[in-house]
C-alpha cells in the first residue's frame, strides 16, 4: 500500500516587523492558521504555515489577512506584504530577511508611529460633461459649434472635443489637488497622489500621519474641504498600515 506524502509546509507573509514579542494571536491566520514571527537580526516575518503555492483571493481569506495586519498595527509598526506572497521554507524565508534586512529597518525607522489615511474627492455633480460645460467657455463655445452644424457633428469634431474636455478636467484635477495638499501639508507626514480611477474623480490620495494626530488630519480635511463648493464631495478613511509608503517587494 502506498502511503501519500504529508505536504511541506510553507510560510504565508503578512508583514515584516520589527523582532519583539508579541502577544499570542491564536488561530486569526490564513485557513485558520497560527500566527508567528520567523526573526533575523533586528527584523522579522508575520506569518502562517501554509501547504498551498498559492492562495486565491477570496472574501474569507483577505478578510484573514487584514485582520492579521489589523492586530499587528495595534501592537507595533509593521510593513504589510502583499496578499497571497508565500515562502516555500524558512530557510528561503531567512535568506529574504538577511538580504533586506538594512532596507526594511530603515521602512520601519520611516513609519514608526505612523498611519495611513485615505482621501478620496469626487466631483457630486450628475453630468460631469455639463459641469465642465457651465466652468469652462471655451469647451461651452466648442460644444456650441459643433452642435450649430447643419450636417451634426463629425467624428473629427467629437474627437476634439473630447481631447479639450480631458485637458480641462486634468488641468483642474491638478489645481484642486495642489489646494487640498497645500492644506493638508502641515498635518501630515507625507502625501502620495494616486491616479483617479473614475471619471468624477478628482483626487485620491494616501497621507502619513502621526498615529496620535489622526483628529489633527481629519481637521485638515474639513479645513481644505471649506475651499470648496458643494459641487465636491470628501471622503476620508483608515487608518490603515501604510502600504502606499513602503516597498516590500519580495521574491518568495
Amino acid at each position: 500500500m502506498k502511503i501519500k506524502a504529508k505536504p511541506e509546509s510553507g510560510h504565508y507573509l503578512y508583514a515584516i516587523t520589527d523582532a519583539v514579542e508579541l502577544p499570542a494571536y491564536g488561530n486569526i491566520g490564513i485557513n485558520g492558521a497560527a500566527v508567528y514571527l520567523v526573526s533575523q537580526g533586528s527584523v522579522a516575518a508575520v506569518v502562517s504555515d501554509i501547504t498551498e503555492k498559492r492562495i486565491r483571493p477570496e472574501r474569507k481569506n483577505l478578510a484573514a489577512h487584514n485582520i492579521v495586519v489589523k492586530r499587528l498595527m495595534d501592537e507595533t509598526t509593521v510593513l504589510p506584504v502583499a496578499f497571497g506572497t508565500i515562502s516555500d521554507s524558512t530557510k528561503a524565508l531567512l535568506n529574504i530577511l538577511k538580504e533586506n534586512r538594512r532596507t526594511f529597518a530603515e521602512q520601519l525607522d520611516r513609519v514608526r508611529g505612523k498611519v495611513e489615511m485615505g482621501l478620496r474627492v469626487n466631483l457630486d455633480v450628475p453630468n460631469i460633461f455639463e459641469y465642465m460645460v457651465n466652468h469652462h467657455q471655451e469647451l461651452a463655445d466648442l460644444r456650441d459649434e459643433v452642435i450649430g452644424k447643419q450636417r451634426g457633428p463629425s467624428q473629427t469634431d467629437k474627437i476634439e472635443m473630447g481631447r479639450l474636455f480631458d485637458h480641462l478636467l486634468t488641468q483642474d484635477r491638478e489645481q484642486h489637488t495642489e489646494a487640498v495638499m497645500r492644506v493638508l501639508g502641515s498635518h501630515c507626514a507625507d502625501i502620495k497622489q494616486n491616479p483617479p480611477r473614475e471619471e468624477k474623480e478628482v483626487m485620491h490620495l494616501a497621507c502619513l500621519v502621526d498615529r496620535d494626530a489622526q483628529k489633527d488630519f481629519e481637521d485638515g480635511v474639513f479645513e481644505a474641504a471649506k475651499r470648496f463648493d458643494n459641487n465636491f464631495s470628501f471622503d476620508f478613511n483608515g487608518p490603515w498600515a501604510p502600504h502606499h509608503f513602503v516597498n516590500v517587494a519580495l521574491q518568495a
